[in-house]
């Protein structure tokens, strides 16, 4: 096998004729900048600061460093998270053995071109469109056709890209690479038809940001239009007015915040040696309620070992040996690099005699292998599976081993059998040689992990290949509650039996790749967010229809490409920091963005009060950026940090919504009931703008204090460090935020409301809280929008 030379190679990549490939990918410094700059929301702050500057209103311009800051605080924090993602990427991307220089050599795949030869073997992800040359692999192309059957590939078959080696090993050449690829074909159709991938929060805020701008242009013209043609104003006095009112209705920092928050939180993953495929993970975890784990790299090592081989029959010294000598021989002729192979070649070596008739490399589908010699057809398998009908004359026996946490295989002799039987045992006896037990160690932390998902309400289910009994007596050892409740999947031969099992059933044993598949879907039409672990090939498709799936480094590279989420050092014990993680971004972006809807709910009703009743809006933009600075921006930045393992239930904007509302309607209907009052008993505007400001402020720390329940030390400090920020910058820098000339009337205007303003916004708060409950009687759900606020 010599495949192409360098000089080749690097030719034909110059013609463009290398693997490139066409997924989306990360963002360049250049994108990041300019997404992160030239945007609807910074296109209409420039608008209004040049109309401020016109109109000569230099103080009001406060907002602008502002948003500055906010600009390059998500440039630089995104610029970071990519230098510590790209280095990951690159150190974990896929790669395959190819020839060059008639020599065998690790590569990435995109370093691949059109007629290299590479090498491929059972957990590997087929790189580009190839044709075989020489050898034999078992290929499941399910994630390209759907079809979970294993289709076997000999010399002069075609293999497509995308489609991954269950078992077997073979050499092909690349015949269609880069966009020409078969599943980058399928991408480029996949992104000319517009799909929504977005989580549920992403495009809640979404919505929220993309409504915000399309009211705030005709709003804003209308409140221009209002003061100027109707109540008489100057344009100079006019545009800070409506300036105020629309810098009010954009949430300038949710968006970013999100962007940031999911930034520094990939970041943090990534340091600890997990990465994420799909940002979208973060909230998937963070929802999770139930955890599908395989036995072997999940609870287990991955490292396989052979505790004992037992003969079935008595034997002598020579005919052990002989029996040895033909288990190696079994084992040279298949050349499968799975860890049962591995485990028995390190027990009984690993003999290249040459002589093998016909293989069949082991299949998870059927869970047996074979290899026929001239003195017969030797089968390695699963008891039950192999031994079929007389597995009841050894059932106690194997019972016995797998009861002490021993996954049990058989090697033996098929009876009167002049080739493979293909298609199953059915028709074939066995005659057992060996019953060989194997075992993984299970893992330093597993029993830990399993008691953190048991504290947060989050289920374990074990779905395994292996034996029930061997699977529930590990299951026991690490520690995951229901592990004695355990089901033989051979028996669950309907949906209805899947759907049933679910329910009750912690341990699945024997159960085939198509069935980890339904189990996923079973639990999630009962309404669980689920989230698989795996690290073959037989994980794949489960791991891709669940709602996340992990994939541990260590096993098959299709299985680490196929995931949303890698544990790059395959540990297990990183998902409670994950689900935590998860679980901190939501239940602190959520309360972030009751703080800035408050201020965009208010500001649009408040808008629209001044347009209908022919008023001047009170507030000026330099108090609006005041105010929003320690409401806001600063506790929010502050909370976003803070550590939240609060279970995520509900829905996203509903949540928010229902907690915004009452401050936000208290805001409201006191300052627009003060302008009233003060306009009608001959109050100043001056007084009316500084204590309308104050009384924004006072609802704002309300608010504040509710969504930061149960208050803890950090939380305090937050709290009262915002206060007397606001105080300190209303006192000293009074003029530059139109604090200035406050009077006695403007003191009696702000009191006499601010008595107002907390029983207002009880009020509010437990009507809000019947319709929660109202709501949450209706559909029979749990209450849980205001669990803090009572």
């Amino acid at each position: 096998m010599t495949g192409l030379s360098s000089k080749q190679a690097a030719q034909l990549m110059a013609d463009g004729k290398g693997n490139t490939q066409v997924a989306k990918s990360a963002k360049t410094v250049k994108q990041i900048v300019k997404e992160n700059t030239l945007t609807y929301f910074n296109l209409i702050f420039v608008v209004l600061a040049l109309l401020l500057i016109v109109s000569g209103a230099w103080n009001s311009l406060t907002f602008l460093p502002v948003i500055i800051a906010n600009t390059l605080i998500g440039i630089i924090q995104e610029i970071q998270a990519k230098k510590v993602l790209d280095k990951l990427t690159i150190m974990n991307a896929p790669v395959s053995v190819v020839y060059r220089d008639g020599r065998p050599k690790k590569m990435r795949t995109e370093q691949l071109v059109l007629g290299d030869v590479v090498v491929l073997e059972g957990g590997t992800q087929i790189p580009a469109d190839a044709e075989v040359i020489s050898g034999e692999i078992a290929v499941n192309e399910a994630l390209l056709t759907g079809e979970a059957d294993e289709i076997t590939k000999q010399p002069g078959d075609e293999l497509m890209s995308g489609s991954f080696v269950v078992s077997g090993k073979c050499a092909a050449r690349l015949t269609h690479v880069g966009a020409d690829a078969y599943i980058n074909k399928l991408t480029l159709k996949a992104k000319a038809v517009e799909t929504d991938d977005r989580s549920e929060m992403v495009r809640a805020i979404d919505g929220i940001v993309k409504l915000a701008g399309i009211v705030i242009i005709p709003i804003g013209i209308l409140l221009l239009y209002q003061s100027i043609g109707t109540a008489g104003s100057s344009f100079t006095s006019a545009v800070p007015s409506m300036v105020a009112a629309v810098i009010g209705m954009i949430p300038e920092g949710l968006y970013l915040l999100l962007s940031v928050t999911l930034a520094v939180s990939a970041m943090r993953l990534a340091r600890k040696q997990v990465m994420l495929h799909d940002m979208k993970s973060i909230e998937s975890l963070a929802r999770v309620d139930v955890v599908c784990v395989d036995k072997t790299g999940t609870i287990t090592d991955n490292a396989m070992l052979v505790a004992d081989a037992v003969p079935v029959r008595q034997m002598n010294r020579a005919q052990m040996e002989r029996a040895g000598d033909l288990v190696s021989r079994y084992l040279g002729a298949l050349d499968d690099s799975n860890a049962t192979s591995e485990a028995m070649i390190d027990y009984f070596g690993e003999m290249k005699s040459g002589d093998a008739l016909e293989t069949l490399p082991f299949s998870s589908r059927y869970k047996y292998s074979a290899v026929r010699f001239r003195e017969g057809v030797f089968v390695l398998g699963a008891p039950e599976i192999v031994l079929k009908r007389h597995f009841n004359l050894y059932q106690d026996e194997v019972n016995h081993y797998a009861a002490k946490g021993y996954r049990v295989v058989v090697f033996g002799q098929a009876v009167n059998a002049g080739a493979i039987p293909q298609n199953g045992l059915d028709q074939c006896d066995v005659d057992p040689i060996f019953f060989v037990m194997l075992q993984n160690p299970i893992r330093e932390n597993a029993a830990e992990t399993f008691k953190y998902f048991a504290s947060q309400g989050v289920a374990v289910k074990v779905i395994s290949g292996d034996n029930p009994v061997t699977v529930s007596e590990v299951a026991k050892r690490a520690g995951i509650a229901g592990a004695d409740h355990y089901v033989n999947a051979q028996t669950l031969n309907s949906k209805q039996d899947i759907d049933d099992a679910v329910k009750t059933t912690t341990v699945f044993g024997r159960v085939t790749p198509e069935q980890k598949r339904e189990i996923v879907h079973a639990l999630q039409a009962q309404g669980h967010t689920v989230a698989m672990t795996g690290d073959g090939v037989n994980d794949i498709l489960a791991m891709k229809d669940s709602d996340c799936s992990i994939a541990m480094a260590s096993g098959s590279e299709a299985a680490v490409q196929a995931a949303q989420v890698a544990l790059l050092d395959s540990d297990f014990s990183h998902m409670p920091q994950i689900v935590s993680e998860g679980r901190r971004v939501i239940n602190n972006i959520e309360r972030s963005a009751t703080l800035f809807l408050v201020k965009n709910i208010f500001s649009f009703l408040l808008s629209i009060f001044t347009i209908v009743s022919i008023i001047k809006y009170p507030l000026t933009p330099s108090q609006i950026s005041l105010v929003s600075m320690f409401n806001i921006g600063i506790p929010a930045f502050f909370l976003a940090m803070e550590p939240n393992n609060r279970r995520i239930e509900g829905h996203f904007i509903q949540r928010v919504m229902l907690r915004a509302m009452p401050a936000a309607l208290t805001d409201f209907f006191m300052i627009a009931a003060m302008v009233v009052f003060g306009q009608t008993f001959g109050v100043g505007n001056q007084d009316i703008s500084v204590a309308s400001t104050f009384l924004l402020a006072i609802v704002g720390f309300i608010i504040l204090y509710n969504i930061s329940k149960p208050l803890n030390p950090f939380r305090a400090i937050v709290i009262a460090g915002c206060i007397a920020g606001l105080v300190v910058l209303a006192v000293t820098m009074n003029s530059l935020f139109d604090i200035q000339f406050v009077s006695v009337k403007c003191v009696m205007l702000f009191v006499l409301f601010a008595v107002a303003t907390v029983p207002c916004m009880q009020v509010l708060t437990k009507f809000f809280i019947f319709i929660d409950h109202l709501a949450a009687k209706r559909t029979g759900k749990k209450t849980i929008a205001y669990e803090n606020f009572e």
